[in-house]
């Protein structure tokens, strides 16, 4: 794990035969990862795979229903 001064973390996962992964311990300690939890994964070809925070989910759709509510 390499972990940078402004909160900023790199961990590496083996990807398993069935195509899961296991997330560092470490690393649903610092966001608060739990069994059962429901993760998000957003996907750029170019960019690569992003998995956001938990508690971005209530801004996240908060301002996706804000922009369909303005196209009525």
């Amino acid at each position: 794990m390499a972990k940078n001064t402004d909160g900023k973390y790199a961990w590496t996962a083996t990807v398993g035969e069935k195509g899961q992964i296991v997330i560092p311990k470490q690393a649903r300690e610092i966001f608060g990862i739990k069994p059962g939890d429901t993760l998000l994964l957003f996907g750029d070809v170019d960019h690569g795979i992003a998995i956001p925070p938990k508690n971005s989910f209530d801004q996240l759709f908060g301002n996706v229903f804000a922009n369909v509510e303005e196209d009525k």
